[in-house]
């Protein structure tokens, strides 16, 4: 409960109990005023009860470091609603109308990101009128190998095929090298001698890598994978969860 919200109750409750006092002392007790009296004396204790609580949790995480400010600037995260450019990220699904557009910050070197991502791939499967996909690249600073691995889907990419390479990329995230992105665009049946000079880490791919960072770290990334459904940050993603908004979209 807001601080201002209970000092309101409890402003409306002393009005309450005056107007009854002045009742009494003139002679009118309205009908039911003593039930009246109960409830507000009631009310009454039941907000002291939840001004002791609210005190104690602000002192608690005020000897945690920390502040209401702070608790409300995460809530306040949490609920906001980002635009997100599509930019020259990969897009799946539907690109035109769909009902949820779903963005993804995520890298190859991420075991979580490895075992999310043939959900995705059934998820799109499954709603491919429903749901846009647009993937960000995220690399974190201590998979080191994470950044080649984005060059390479990069590369992929350019031929049209991101999401294949991504998906055949996914179960390898422990052995992210030169050898296992040929490898796998082999499989895919990608142009290997076009791949192959595509695949490296130059200053544009770098520059792209940087830009989808830049973006995540704006808007609260702080981890992979991370996912925004329609622009909201959604910390608990799962099949359920996009089920429930596509059924519930207008």
């Amino acid at each position: 409960m807001k601080p201002l919200s209970l000092l309101a109750s409890l402003f409306l409750i002393f009005c309450l109990s005056a107007c009854n006092e002045v009742s009494a002392q003139n002679g009118i007790l309205p009908k039911g005023s003593s039930n009246l009296n109960a409830k507000v004396d009631s009310l009454s204790a039941a907000l002291k009860k939840v001004s002791d609580e609210f005190d104690i949790l602000k002192i608690g995480l005020e000897k945690r470091g920390v502040s209401m400010d702070q608790i409300k600037a995460e809530i306040e995260m949490e609920n906001k609603v980002w635009d997100l450019p599509e930019g020259t990220s990969p897009v799946a699904g539907n690109t035109k109308n769909p009902k949820i557009t779903i963005v993804e910050f995520s890298e190859f070197q991420c075991p979580y990101c490895s075992r999310i991502a043939p959900v995705i791939q059934e998820l799109v499967k499954k709603y491919p009128n429903d749901i846009k996909l647009v993937f960000k690249h995220f690399p974190l600073s201590f998979h080191q190998n994470a950044p080649a691995a984005a060059a390479a889907s990069m590369a992929a990419q350019k031929q049209g095929k991101f999401w294949e390479f991504r998906y055949a990329l996914a179960p390898h995230f422990n052995e992210l090298t030169p050898e296992t992105f040929i490898k796998v665009a082999q499989e895919v049946g990608l142009n290997m001698e076009q791949f192959k000079k595509d695949m490296v880490l130059d200053a544009d791919k770098q520059k792209r890598i940087d830009e989808d960072l830049q973006l995540g770290v704006q808007v609260g990334v702080q981890g992979t994978p991370n996912f925004y459904i329609n622009g909201k940050r959604q910390d608990r993603f799962s099949p359920q969860l996009v089920e429930e908004m596509i059924k519930n979209a207008k």
